[in-house]
């Protein structure tokens, strides 16, 4: 057998190192689901900022437009 060269080796310990860590989140996932455990949202959901929450960042709210959709 021929000597490896260093970049050869390097490159087979970061597959090595991603294949065990795939193989780890997959273990987590048959585990949460095992156990019962509902799946972390990731954000999918649509959710309006409310005129307070927009008046804490600092964008301008007008009351006319509160009024109105208040009407609604």
């Amino acid at each position: 057998m021929g000597k490896r060269s260093k970049t050869g080796v390097l490159k087979r310990l970061r597959e090595v190192k991603k294949a065990e860590k795939a193989a780890h989140k997959r273990e987590e996932m048959r585990e949460r689901k095992e156990s019962g455990v509902p799946e972390p949202t990731t954000g999918t959901g649509s959710t309006l900022a409310t005129p307070e929450d927009l008046a804490g960042y600092g964008f301008p709210v007008d009351e006319e437009e509160e009024e109105e959709s208040s009407e609604d």
